[in-house]
């Protein structure tokens, strides 16, 4: 199977009502490879978000980053993957020079989702600009 992109999933979620968004997204995270409880550290965790979220970098032989994630409410976990759609598997410079941002724009998650659960997002999206930084050297 093949990875969704980004614009695959947000061609469903414009045909979806509310309440199957919401069903998305847990899909979503309920995709994520599973993430090794070992790496659910106070380093791992993201900052500022609701719920508890780890995202752990690994860096592929051919110097891509490929992002371990996981979450202990299940709509942060499906928020984390599509935060991680839009840069899976690409090198640090690529991802350091994309717009996360304008990429979710879209999917307009501040309507579809409580203020609570959207608050991390940005947290989420500077800790992989800053890790993708990082080893962009």
């Amino acid at each position: 199977m093949t990875a969704r992109t980004i614009d695959d999933i947000l061609e469903e979620y414009e045909f979806l009502e509310a309440d199957d968004r919401y069903r998305l997204l847990i899909d979503l995270g309920r995709a994520l490879e599973p993430m090794p409880d070992p790496l659910k550290t106070d380093a791992t965790l993201v900052r500022g978000c609701s719920a508890a979220v780890w995202v752990y970098p690994m860096v592929r032989d051919d110097g891509r980053l490929h992002f371990l994630a996981d979450s202990n409410a299940a709509i942060t976990k499906g928020i984390i993957a599509l935060v991680l759609t839009t840069v899976q598997d690409r090198s640090p410079a690529e991802i350091a020079a994309t717009d996360m941002e304008a990429a979710l724009a879209p999917f307009d998650l501040k309507k579809q989702l409580s203020s609570n659960r959207t608050q991390g997002i940005p947290n989420m999206i500077a800790l992989i600009r800053a890790t993708a930084q990082r080893y962009a050297g």
